[in-house]
């Protein structure tokens, strides 16, 4: 399961634990607010207000498909700006206070929703909200990660996809108990309660501290010691928060001096940025390519074929799996690893996906009632998996793949890349299925548009096999050593740390990473310094200390591990 905590590594992870699922319930915002809009449209007395003379097939008043379309998807729109607005805001703001700001624009968001009388007010709102959530979805798996130990770092930022599905199926049962009320409060009701944990969010944020990688990138080391005692519960004297706030103060200069961090370098800096923005980029649109947001938006059409006429109850249905199913997700991120998880889960959702498509074309219009069930079945396992394993952990690879440098650029440029295939999937879904609209320009794929979304998920299979690198089990600054040293990414999980930054520093390596074969520099692995003991413990550390006093204090600390 990976969640014990390692008897060798020094101090308590409680502190930082308790941050890391304090903060993932961020994504609350967004599942919520999503999951609310979702059973919003379907209420009569937000379609009597709000529509603009449109009729349904019984003659009663309804919001038009582009209305729809428009409404659901300029949330998207949104996040997509907040997430490439979060690089500036959190480089200098830090990461605490952008979150702080986030949330009051979510906030403002929100109240326009709740006061929206027009489509064009609501619409405004939505996209408002999209902004101050755009922000989250980036900064929050980033702060995650800048802080957690390296032990539980995965399962942490997994927490924030979990607190996604929390929204949503906390929206569903709200919508559920207003949407029989006959007057406006059906569905002012739902969207005003998200306000409610977005204060209790800022609130707490006021009390939590900035990530100490963030602090050492701004040039506060003091500041960055006194947030890792609190995150680490370690005195600021003592020899393992010592060695954690020098090793990471060494690999932001080791990245540092290969290159500044603009814009451009998060394409064309060293090591390999290139390549780890495009790993980041291709995760988060084809986490979208899958199909997920198409059966979340828009699923309850091919339910309703089945003879279940209550749109509210499918929508609960659906989010109960969608939550239940992330928790497996979270016991095995860390033992199976990142690539393992994420293989294994777009290879059961294109089985599910295709055999959907394959007996829908193959039947035609005979046997619509085993169509329907078949439906209903493999969707509900297809969700299982997504909610295991790409739900969850791609918002962990791309939280933990990028330099301290331009974390925070590369990461908003591939969450907006994800908020921008979100857009097009939520706004352009109608339009492949609908077959009421073919004059419209609708395609009217039906069911066979599983066969698309089953195709995008075995080209995940072959991307994450060819691009993914296995990022458990080792420090964010390891990760920078293993792009340096492990040229194809199915040869990661063997990969096994050989130096540190500091040695680096100390000793002037070359800028491949490779040490000198002098005998005067023989340099224990940080994989065996993790489990040393003894003399071997004492002269490894002692050859590397730059102060005796530290070197003595490190000696003692024998099996003691010094990274996070």
């Amino acid at each position: 399961m990976g969640w014990h905590k390692p008897d060798n590594v020094a101090g308590s992870s409680a502190p930082a634990i308790m941050v890391g699922l304090f903060v993932a319930t961020g994504g609350l915002l967004f599942g919520y607010d999503t999951g609310a809009i979702n059973g919003i449209l379907a209420m009569e007395p937000f379609k009597e207000d709000f529509s603009t003379g449109f009729k349904d097939d019984y003659g009663r008043p309804a919001m038009s498909p582009s209305q729809v379309s428009l409404i659901v998807a300029m949330l998207s729109a949104g996040t997509a700006v907040g997430a490439l607005c979060s690089a500036p805001i959190g480089d200098r703001w830090g990461r605490r206070l952008s979150l702080i700001f986030a949330i009051g624009v979510f906030c403002i968001g929100g109240i326009f929703q709740v006061c929206a009388t027009n489509v064009a007010l609501l619409v405004v709102g939505r996209t408002v909200a999209g902004i101050g959530v755009g922000i989250v979805s980036v900064l929050v798996p980033l702060y995650q990660s800048e802080m957690a130990p390296k032990w539980i770092r995965g399962t942490l930022v997994c927490a924030y996809q979990l607190s996604i599905t929390a929204g949503l199926l906390a929206a569903s049962v709200v919508n559920i108990l207003t949407y029989r009320l006959p007057s406006a409060a059906a569905y002012r009701i739902p969207i005003g309660l998200q306000l409610t944990w977005a204060v209790v969010l800022a609130l707490g944020l006021l009390i939590l501290p900035e990530t100490p990688r963030y602090l050492v990138k701004r040039g506060l080391k003091d500041a960055a010691g006194l947030s890792l005692s609190r995150l680490r519960r370690l005195d600021i004297t003592h020899p393992a928060l010592i060695e954690e706030l020098a090793e990471i103060q060494a690999n932001h200069e080791y990245e540092m001096a290969l290159g500044p961090d603009t814009y451009k370098d998060i394409i064309f800096g060293e090591p390999h940025l290139g390549r780890r923005t495009l790993t980041g980029c291709g995760l988060q649109m084809l986490q979208q390519l899958t199909g997920v947001n198409f059966i979340m938006y828009y699923g309850t059409t091919f339910f309703n074929g089945a003879g279940v006429e209550d749109p509210f109850t499918i929508s609960l249905i659906i989010q109960v799996i969608n939550m239940v199913s992330t928790i497996p997700g979270l016991f095995v991120v860390e033992s199976w690893g990142r690539r393992r998880l994420l293989i294994v889960g777009a290879v059961g959702m294109a089985i599910c996906q295709l055999l959907i498509a394959a007996f829908a074309t193959a039947s035609g219009n005979n046997n619509q009632w085993t169509q329907n069930i078949i439906l209903i079945i493999f969707v509900a396992v297809y969700i299982f998996f997504f909610a295991a394993s790409w739900g969850p952990v791609v918002w962990v690879v791309t939280s933990e793949i990028y330099p301290l440098k331009v974390r925070a650029k590369s990461m908003s440029v591939s969450t907006a890349s994800n908020w921008i295939l979100n857009f097009g999937i939520a706004y352009g879904s109608p339009y492949l299925v609908d077959t009421s609209n073919t004059a419209a320009g609708s395609v009217d794929l039906g069911s066979r548009v599983f066969f698309l979304w089953g195709a995008f998920c075995i080209l995940s299979i072959a991307f994450v096999w060819y691009m993914v690198y296995e990022t458990s089990k080792i420090s964010l600054e390891q990760i920078d050593e293993m792009y340096e040293r492990v040229d194809r990414a199915w040869n990661s999980r063997g990969f096994e740390p050989s130096w540190s930054f500091q040695q680096m520093r100390d000793f002037g390596f070359s800028d491949s990473g490779i040490p000198p074969v002098e005998p005067q520099l023989e340099l224990q692995s940080s994989h065996t310094s993790t489990s040393h003991s003894d003399t071997a413990g004492s002269s490894t550390t002692n050859t590397t200390s730059t102060n005796s006093q530290d070197a003595k204090m490190l000696s003692q600390l024998g099996h003691v591990d010094l990274s996070y």
